[in-house]
């Protein structure tokens, strides 16, 4: 069976699998939509969270960023699995103990104010919209190559598919449909990345290969032939790092502690029956995680290597064809800057901005032309970086099915957080906006159909952010970690461990915390991009990392206002007290 074949047939039993498993768990009550009735199993729910946090970022950027930065990408392994670590070991015990639905649940009960409660669910809906823009992105950017086509159409698809399961089936339709969508990425990533290595190392452990010669006669281990590679051609060495210590402790700071604050991240540890299962699932979902994590530094580095070594001084016409499937997608792009037919790959940018491709005629090669400005240094090749772990089957010539499992691996990594993340802003909206502030009459029936039609908006919306990002896919997903330390994080940890914390400083702080951060990215990725440089940025720390700026504005503000204003009072005291000795945990409930 051809290539093309595969992939329909692969993506389209894991579409029939994810939408029949959706019809079988339908939710019939709030219970069921938010929270999937408090009686999942830890060691499903472990795995359900691990497809749920390891998004298109996880399986379809982060290696491509790393491929790119070399070292300096080591920032996003380290952030996202501590603050994994984090968000398991300090809160998800006990907000699993507060036994409520959403995270503006906590907020609002804790702090005793509907206006927290609404403050909350603005951070929420800020936070979950810049993530699902990245999840939605890589949707589009897998349709678009494998279902041939154009990304636009590839995100309408995938809004579709994502409105069955998350609309219909609430928490408890994606918990089951995020299992499956787990087995099939993780399989999806790993099996490539054996094929790859073993190719060439010899050794099919992704992680030991990274560490191993490679097999070409040389000697050479693969990070050496790599920096040789790379020095060669001009760019920085791989293993060498670019950014300030300053810029990669903050990246890294606000990855961890926006996981800690990620709302859809925190609503899985409350589908368990109580809090010891809280533990217990966390830890499952660690060891699910680790399995792609550690293979993902492998994976960058091989396919940067592949890359350079199938493209460099490639003649044109001679390209590989899956240079020109990636081309006829808008994802790469070669301009001929010296006429010589060769695509030249060097340091800097081929020309200026995204590519725009000319509607009529072809190059000398036949290649597709390009509207753009031309650069004035020697690189002739553009690559989106969130095509190389889809690309890289391809490059190393792998079968047919290995490239179809690919497409499936990359599709269930993007929708899994997708339905996640629309679930949070639907509960956000219907569950604590309507039932617990401004319409506290609403019968079950009510709130569950405006969870539904929340839930549907919130899918337009995303669909639109997925079109039009603000960057790379985990660039983007990156924003929203910063978002989420910057506003919701301090929130709930003086929530957990502060009696003095009041509903006063609480507001202030994630206001000032969201607005400065929102704002600082805002500035130098949407309105003034050319300002984007370390020269201009706040003592050199990147959009990136500026949540943890926030995050000390949030803290520093809050426990001012709080010092300056009356403490909580008795029986929220109590609640706190409470809180803190996390063993076992009523069924979540409507305080």
């Amino acid at each position: 069976m051809e290539t093309q074949s595969l992939i329909y047939l692969f993506v389209g039993l894991s579409f029939a699998l994810y939408i029949a498993i959706a019809i079988w768990s339908r939710a019939g009550s709030t219970a069921e939509f938010y929270v999937a009735g408090g009686g999942v199993n830890p060691v499903v729910n472990g795995m359900a969270t691990a497809a749920d946090w390891m998004s298109a970022a996880s399986f379809i950027s982060m290696a491509g960023l790393i491929a790119f930065l070399g070292y300096d990408g080591s920032v996003y392994l380290m952030g996202w699995t501590g603050g994994y670590v984090l968000l398991a070991l300090l809160l998800a015990p006990y907000l699993r103990k507060f036994g409520e639905f959403t995270v503006p649940d906590f907020i609002g009960t804790r702090y005793y104010s509907k206006a927290a409660r609404v403050v909350a669910v603005i951070c929420l809906i800020f936070i979950s919209f810049t993530y699902i823009a990245g999840q939605m992105r890589g949707v589009g950017i897998v349709f678009s190559r494998f279902l041939d086509v154009p990304i636009l159409w590839g995100v309408v698809i995938g809004m579709g598919i994502v409105f069955i399961y998350a609309v219909l089936g609430g928490m408890k339709g994606i918990t089951y449909t995020q299992v499956a969508q787990y087995c099939v990425l993780i399989f999806a990533y790993m099996v490539p990345a054996f094929f790859i290595s073993f190719m060439l190392t010899g050794n099919p452990i992704p992680a030991l290969g990274l560490g191993s010669e490679v097999n070409d006669g040389n000697g050479m281990y693969v990070l050496q032939k790599l920096d040789m590679v790379l020095t060669d051609l001009g760019f920085a060495a791989y293993t060498d790092g670019s950014k300030s210590t300053i810029d990669v402790f903050c990246i890294t700071m606000a990855l961890m502690v926006g996981t800690a604050g990620l709302p859809h991240v925190i609503v899985r540890f409350f589908t368990v029956p109580k809090a010891s299962d809280a533990r217990k699932s966390a830890g499952w979902a660690l060891l699910f995680i680790a399995l792609l994590y550690v293979t993902a530094g492998p994976v960058g580095a091989f396919a940067r290597l592949n890359f350079t070594e199938t493209v460099n001084e490639q003649a044109y016409s001679e390209a590989p064809e899956w240079f020109t499937n990636w081309e006829a997608n808008d994802l790469i792009a070669w301009r001929d800057k010296n006429d010589d037919g060769v695509m030249q790959y060097r340091p800097g940018d081929a020309f200026e901005g995204a590519p725009v491709f000319s509607e009529v005629g072809e190059g000398a090669s036949r290649e597709r032309l390009l509207e753009n400005p031309a650069t004035a240094n020697d690189n002739e090749v553009y690559v989106d970086r969130d095509i190389m772990v889809l690309a890289n089957p391809e490059i190393a010539n792998l079968p047919g099915w290995v490239i179809a499992l690919v497409a499936a691996g990359g599709l269930a990594a993007a929708l899994s957080t997708a339905a996640g993340l629309l679930l949070v802003i639907s509960s956000g909206v219907s569950h604590d906006l309507l039932k617990k502030t401004f319409r506290p009459d609403i019968s079950e029936k009510g709130e569950l159909l405006a969870a539904r039609v929340a839930a549907t908006a919130a899918i337009v919306v995303a669909g639109y952010l997925g079109v039009y990002p603000p960057g790379w896919v985990a660039q983007v997903v990156a924003f929203a970690f910063g978002l989420a330390a910057a506003s919701l994080f301090p929130a709930i940890f003086m929530g957990i461990f502060s009696m003095r914390m009041n509903k006063e400083g609480a507001i202030a702080g994630m206001v000032s915390g969201l607005a400065f951060t929102f704002l600082y990215i805002a500035y130098f990725k949407l309105w003034e991009p050319a300002a984007n440089v370390e020269a201009n940025w706040l003592v050199g720390i990147s959009p990136e990392g500026i949540g943890v700026v926030g995050m000390v504005i949030n803290f520093a503000v809050a426990i001012g206002v709080a010092s300056l204003t009356k403490a909580p009072p008795a029986d929220i005291r109590k609640l706190v007290d409470n809180i803190r000795v996390p063993r076992g945990a009523e069924k979540p409930h409507m305080h």
